[in-house]
């Protein structure tokens, strides 16, 4: 009798929160029993303080990270900017989350520089009880790999919704420790992190030492595009030879990238610096291809990101002449997009032989003359990055891209190539620390790994 009851789960009564056996039976998290069960909703209270947009009124909106990434400001803007005009209020210490990114684990307590800021009804906002709950300690919970997957059937259920059910939320039942012990669980967690964190802070300034560095050593001083007509002298003598473009700020832009100790110039006035330059093609998209085609979101700062890259028919790239795709050395760089523009990559073994469409440029340079690595580590630097916002956003012509034409205006310090490579070898040292001290998954991934050990049963 018991074996023939094996398929079958008993769920009391008082448990059927939702009529969706799905949810019964994917819903369960295996609690460390030593803790008392309790349902959320005994510890959180919905508070819906609503507050009515006034138009010359300023209010800053927030926005929670995923997987207990926190919550930051996303913007402050004025009220009439904003198209709903009945929003809510949340205070510092309150529990936060977003009903529809929830099953990403979007979770969090609300700081206390973001007292007093507003939310749509996507976000749900909840008085703690402080004398049960720790809200961090509630925070780190829901944003465990456990907890995010009951969110996704909460979600869903059998309406296939996909956002979270306030009942389904509320009715859980999570394992309630002390409140000493809760905030030990956060302390510790917190003492792991933060590591991560402070490393994270190193590689900033580190970050900011590399960039600073790149500009000593091509003989410059910081670039500030808006002080320009500041640092000049009311008489300014510029050779004829040098002036690509009629008007003052062009003429005065061009002078303060000249380097100090190299000579400095673009591929208009010297054209040997490239083999060639082109943009890519507008392509033939064909889903059920596997040949593939870069676009400008593959192009990220001195990497190649093929997992954005969309596929084409095939006859049509079998037509496109050879010398059209990429090749090891050669430099990629995004012409147009908002938040994209400017970006460059040097292709690799992995990436040579790929097509890329007509938002992206190629240039294929002269390594006789300029090595690719020293030509993006500077175009992708502040130096060569304000350049290129110069360029693509002239007042007198509306430019909202880069194009072959303007990325030849681009100055660039010519040292010889030793030198280059002098220079190179060390930003390849000073990044790869920087990315070293940047990376905080490791650190994430213990503290949240002691954590669950705690909370969970056969973890």
């Amino acid at each position: 009798m018991l074996n023939s009851l094996k398929y079958i789960t008993v769920i009391p009564f008082s448990g059927l929160i939702n009529w969706s056996v799905q949810y019964l039976n994917e819903t369960r998290i295996s609690f460390n029993k030593r803790f008392p069960l309790v349902q959320i909703g005994d510890l959180l209270i919905r508070n819906k303080t609503v507050v009515s947009i006034e138009d010359e009124v300023k209010y800053k909106r927030v926005t929670i990270k995923m997987r207990n990434g926190g919550i930051f400001l996303r913007d402050e803007v004025m009220g009439n900017k904003i198209g709903t005009k009945n929003q809510f209020l949340i205070s510092a210490g309150q529990f936060l989350l977003s009903k529809i990114d929830a099953r990403n684990g979007a979770f969090g307590v609300v700081p206390d520089k973001l007292d007093g800021s507003i939310i749509t009804g996507n976000f749900w906002t909840f008085d703690v009880d402080y004398k049960r709950v720790n809200p961090h300690y509630l925070a780190l919970l829901t944003t465990t790999k456990a907890f995010v997957n009951f969110c996704e059937q909460a979600s869903n259920g059998t309406t296939n919704r996909h956002y979270l059910q306030e009942s389904l939320f509320l009715n859980i039942k999570i394992p309630l420790p002390s409140l000493d012990e809760q905030d030990d669980l956060v302390k510790k967690y917190n003492e792991i992190a933060n590591v991560g964190y402070s490393n994270f802070n190193k590689g900033q300034k580190k970050a900011k030492d590399t960039s600073k560095y790149i500009m000593e050593s091509i003989g410059l001083s910081t670039v500030h595009q808006n002080d320009i007509l500041d640092d000049c002298s009311a008489f300014e003598i510029v050779s004829f030879s040098k002036i690509q473009e009629w008007g003052v700020d062009k003429i005065l832009h061009s002078n303060v990238y000249m380097s100090s100790i190299y000579i400095t110039t673009n591929m208009n006035i010297d054209n040997s610096l490239y083999i060639d330059i082109k943009r890519g093609k507008s392509p033939k998209y064909d889903k059920s291809s596997d040949v593939i085609i870069l676009n400008q979101k593959c192009i990220r700062w001195n990497n190649i990101d093929k997992q954005y890259a969309k596929t084409v028919n095939t006859a049509w790239i079998n037509s496109i002449d050879e010398n059209c795709f990429t090749r090891e050395g050669d430099i990629l760089i995004n012409s147009t997009g908002e938040g994209t523009i400017g970006r460059a990559s040097i292709v690799d073994q992995d990436n040579s032989g790929l097509l890329y469409d007509s938002h992206i440029l190629l240039l294929r340079l002269n390594k006789e003359k300029i090595s690719p690595k020293y030509f993006v580590n500077i175009f992708n630097s502040k130096y060569g990055q304000e350049q290129v916002d110069n360029v693509k956003s002239a007042k007198t012509t509306k430019q909202t891209e880069l194009g072959v034409e303007n990325l030849k205006k681009i100055y660039i310090p010519i040292p010889p190539l030793h030198i280059q490579e002098e220079i190179i070898g060390k930003l390849d040292m000073m990044q790869a620390e920087v990315q070293e001290l940047q990376n905080i998954e490791p650190y994430i991934k213990e503290a949240i790994n002691n954590f669950e050990i705690q909370i969970f049963e056969n973890y």
